[in-house]
Order: structure tokens, then sequence, then C-alpha cells
């Protein structure tokens, strides 16, 4: 399985990114993606997650403005942000999973599968 981001970026505060993940190896529409972010020395955070039928969660600091969307024919994940602010510069790091969602779906321990993440820097 590889999962390969891009799309990270420096960007001025209000300003926008759109991230990519492209995945090969798996069953991509069977699986839970997600979007999940690091700050050094603090925990691994879920941003943003989707199911395979489309269903999404987000973290409370990220609704309206940030939106996951997945493209099974292309086997990718995206994540759009929106009116982004300096809490959001983190290393970005897309994921899968054979996710319960039944609330532990953005616990990183749902996530068997991980990129190598992408920075994302807001100024």
């Amino acid at each position: 399985v590889q999962l390969v981001e891009s799309g990270g970026g420096s960007v001025q505060a209000g300003g926008s990114l759109r991230l990519s993940c492209a995945a090969s190896g798996l069953d991509f529409s069977n699986y839970c993606m997600g979007w999940f972010r690091q700050v050094p020395g603090q925990e691994r955070e879920g941003v943003a997650v989707i199911s395979g039928d489309g269903r999404t969660n987000y973290a409370d600091s990220v609704k309206g403005r940030f939106t996951i969307s997945r493209d099974d024919a292309k086997n990718t994940l995206y994540l759009l942000m929106n009116n982004l602010k300096p809490e959001d510069t983190a290393m970005y790091y897309c994921a899968a999973g054979n996710c319960l969602w039944e609330g532990s779906e953005r616990s990183p321990e749902s996530y068997q599968y991980w990129g190598q993440g992408t920075q994302v820097t807001v100024s």
C-alpha cells in the first residue's frame, strides 16, 4: 500500500490550498480515508475523514473551512482548505483504514496505512 500526498506549501492567512493523496495497492473504495495533522511535540490530530460510502466527520476547528472528498475512480483523496489560519500550520498526513463509523473514525488508531506527509505553513 502506498499513499502519496501533494499540494502542501506556504500561504498567507485567509488563503486556500488543496491537498491530494494518491493511493495504490488497496481496494480504495472500501476504505475509510482521512487527513490528519501534527505539530512537533503534539499528538497527531484527525482533521477530516470520509467513509467508503461518503460519510464525513470534521474536527470542530476546521468545520466550515475544510472539505474532504474522494474520487474512487482515481483512487485519490482530497482536502480543500479555505480561510487558512496560522494555527493550521502542521504536517498533514493521508491515512487509510478499516474504520468503524462509531465515534472512533477520527482516531489515528483506526488507520492502518499512512503517507509521508506534506507540510502546510500559514503565516
